[in-house]
């Protein structure tokens, strides 16, 4: 019966299905693969077919038919969904499978205003015919079904109303090469565009949102990350919102620091009006932030950052809160609230924690990130004067408070401000670090805004990467790829556009990347390493030494050439201080791995020469960007062997990597007794990391008495986190049970470096 039906063409022409065609691409999907069966996609697939179907349909009947059957017992069929898919996206953006030349092809593009024209202006058409010749297209087909989708939904060149798109997967990734290197020299610009190719395109390298969607065309704004501090003035608050709406517009995460706003009731203009506290202005920070929908790529987001002892903090701890009225929320941000040793301290005495308005006390703010022992000295000061307004609170109730709505929102955040401070590459008196970013794995220096156009401000930006321990046989591989990463980087900085002055000149002066890591989970598979039990303790501490190692000295070769950035003065680098000597020594008690790199030689090399980066290291959640790379995501246990996810563009199922031969290696979330061990080896990797880490905490109520996980815990995790040195905490997880069923059913989040839903690699 199928034999009669008819297809309709993307011409309009009629014709009639023809099912040996679609028998030898199914045939040809499925080459190599293990444990699939064309009949059985086909079988799934002609159930749907009718007379009249499109092309496309079919296309489209037969992926989902392939896809439909990916589980832990048939991995592979992944890999055939994925190779249906790319077939059909090829049918799509050219018209043929076969991918037209590279010159022609982006050609047509600048002249639609989709590339951008400096492809054709900074390239010969001799140059762009040897790139295209090393192009080696048949790397499509190593995608997973997970990947080609976020292919298609974020990162290929598209028109978002219609649909169209116009280029596959390896033209992105030599075009983003051949952007990022074209001010180098002719005679060696090539070769680093084929280097650099072959590392992100077997997955190698994985790089953030930003970049792949945006690199090679006309927008050029590629920072995943930006970080806006708020001064307590209504032009500055203004400003910080202007200079919101601009950069959530150009893809960006954002992190807004907004601790110095004064506390309801304080007097404004000597008394002649009391102020309206924070509230009103945070729900005006949420509407900039929610104003732009990021051309289609993703949602704007931020983390908003305020102090503990602030006065209002009772009710700015609430504000995500579900229950209370709209008036006295403001529920689309996101929050991260900042410690010291003080208030642990005090937690730990069962002491009080005294609440002050900023504008209240002065010094006590800025001494609040610069200079800890004199922060001490202040706040004692104004707790004995009787003159100024304070409200005291025990601290295991405020603790408890903040605990309480970090487990009930799951998006309450924590940043240890010393931490931040004292095992900085910034000299804290000079540069401080007053916040973090949307996804917390960004510590850099900012400076409030007096008006947009301010240029002694500081906004700052980071640039994100981050290298697939999955994808490497030997950590000497890092020395390569920290090159390939810091100099593709390095290069982007120049490359993009600035929309506020406050972020260029910032970004001029630091040089600030962050490279992270993809695929941790199973590096600790194949290594047979566990994360609870302290095997991997060792592992990680070599890895991650080797990753910070590389990395610097990638960036002090750079400055040789190129000159250390401007701001080089104000990092502890130039004082000779490496990360290895401002770690918290209790990491010691539990890993005793010596160092194995030549930290003195890089020292001496560094205080002769500079760098060319004030920041290297970052490690961010890479929700989507691990996708890309068939990875698991950054440092995170997986929560089960597929992970199945909501998205835009349905469920998608993603096996972890070998699971056929390391099903019994991987340690799965809740498998995990405690956050003991994972706290362990984040803390570990802040030992090297010069930024932070977006690290998180877990929870499943079932292991506990009556369902529910005790405070002590939550409290005792908070302290643990402190004393290893963890500067921040990003999302708390709480098991539902509810989906274990099918693995793990969870939302996708844009976690690519911080730019989105939620952040982003």
């Amino acid at each position: 019966m199928n034999q009669q039906l008819s297809v309709s063409k993307r011409d309009g022409r009629k014709e009639s299905l023809d099912l040996d065609k679609i028998h030898r691409v199914i045939a040809w999907a499925a080459e190599g693969l293990e444990n699939v069966s064309v009949s059985q996609v086909e079988l799934k697939s002609h159930i749907q077919f009718y007379d009249g179907i499109r092309t496309d349909d079919i296309h489209e009947t037969i992926i989902k038919a392939a896809a439909d059957q990916i589980s832990k017992d048939t991995p592979d069929y992944q890999y055939l969904a994925a190779r249906l898919a790319v077939f059909h996206l090829r049918k799509k953006a050219y018209g043929q499978f076969e991918p037209p030349r590279l010159y022609d092809h982006i050609t047509k593009l600048v002249e639609d205003k989709r590339y951008d024209q400096h492809l054709l202006v900074d390239y010969t058409e001799q140059e762009i015919d040897e790139l295209d010749a090393y192009i080696d297209h048949n790397r499509d087909l190593n995608f997973s079904y997970a990947a080609v989708k976020q292919l298609e939904g974020k990162y290929l060149v598209q028109n978002r109303v219609t649909g169209e798109i116009y280029e596959s997967a390896q033209f992105l990734y030599i075009l983003v090469a051949a952007s990022l290197f074209s001010d180098y020299p002719k005679e060696t610009r090539l070769d680093y565009i084929k280097r650099f190719y072959d590392a992100v395109s077997t997955f190698k390298i994985s790089l953030p949102t930003p970049i792949m969607a945006g690199v090679r065309t006309p927008t050029r704004q590629f920072s995943s990350c930006v970080l806006i501090e708020c001064g307590d003035s209504l032009d500055s608050i203004n400003a910080t919102s202007s200079a919101i709406v601009k950069y959530v517009s150009q893809r960006a995460g954002i992190g807004i620091n907004a601790g110095r706003i004064r506390a309801l009731g304080s007097p404004i203009r000597n008394g002649e009006a009391y102020h309206t506290g924070c509230i009103p202005f945070y729900k005006h920070f949420q509407t900039a932030v929610k104003s732009c929908s990021q051309g289609g790529v993703r949602g704007g987001a931020a983390t908003l950052f305020y102090p503990l002892w602030h006065l209002e903090v009772e009710n700015l701890l609430v504000l995500k809160n579900n229950r209370g009225v709209d008036d006295n929320r403001v529920r689309h941000l996101d929050y991260g609230v900042q410690f010291n040793k003080l208030m642990y301290s005090r937690l730990i005495k069962d002491d009080y924690i005294t609440l002050f308005s900023p504008s209240d006390v002065p010094g006590l703010y800025d001494a609040f990130f610069e200079d800890q022992a004199k922060f001490d000295e202040l706040y004692i000061k104004y707790e004995q004067d009787e003159s100024i307004r304070k409200k005291r609170i025990k601290a295991i109730e405020l603790f408890s408070m903040f605990a309480q709505e970090r487990a009930s929102t799951g998006r309450i955040y924590l940043q240890n401000v010393d931490h931040c401070n004292t095992h900085s590459p910034f000299i804290s008196t000079v540069a401080p670090i007053r916040q973090s970013n949307l996804c917390l794995e960004i510590a850099l220096p900012t400076k409030p805004l007096s008006n947009v156009m301010d240029e002694e401000g500081e906004i700052a930006l980071c640039t994100l990467s981050a290298f697939n321990l999955g994808a490497i046989e030997s950590l000497d591989e890092l020395e390569e790829l920290a090159e390939l990463a810091v100099r593709a980087l390095d290069n982007l900085l120049d490359f993009q556009d600035y929309p506020v002055p406050a972020a260029k000149n910032a970004t001029m002066g630091r040089r600030t990347l962050g490279i992270g890591v993809i695929n941790y989970a199973y590096y600790l598979a194949k290594n047979g390493k566990r994360y609870s039990d302290g095997s991997a303790n060792a592992l990680t501490h070599k890895t991650f030494e080797a990753i910070q190692y590389y990395l610097m000295k990638a960036s002090n070769e750079l400055a040789k050439e190129r000159g250390a950035c401007p701001k080089f003065n104000e990092t502890t680098y130039s004082q000779g201080i490496m990360p290895t000597d401002t770690y918290k020594r209790d990491l010691d008690q539990f890993c005793d791995e010596p160092l194995h790199l030549d930290w003195d030689s890089l020292r001496e090399s560094i205080k002769e020469h500079g760098m060319r980066n004030s920041t290297l290291s970052a490690l961010m959640p890479s929700e989507t960007s691990s996708q890309i790379s068939n990875a698991t995501n950054g440092i995170e246990p997986p929560r089960g062997h597929i992970s199945v996810k909501a998205s835009k563009d349905g469920i998608l199922k993603q096996v972890v990597p070998d699971y056929e031969n390391l099903k019994d290696n991987y340690e799965l979330l809740w498998d995990i007794p405690s956050n003991d061990g994972y706290l362990q080896l984040v803390g570990i990797m802040q030992k090297f990391v010069d930024q932070t880490i977006s690290a998180n905490t877990n929870y499943d109520p079932s292991k506990y008495e009556g369902g529910k996980v005790p405070m002590k815990v939550l409290l005792k995790d908070l302290l643990t986190a402190y004393k290893l040195g963890v500067k921040t905490l990003y999302y708390h997880n709480t098991r539902d049970g509810a989906s274990d069923s099918q693995d793990e059913l969870t939302p996708e989040v844009e976690d690519d470096g911080c730019a989105g839903g939620a952040c982003k690699i």
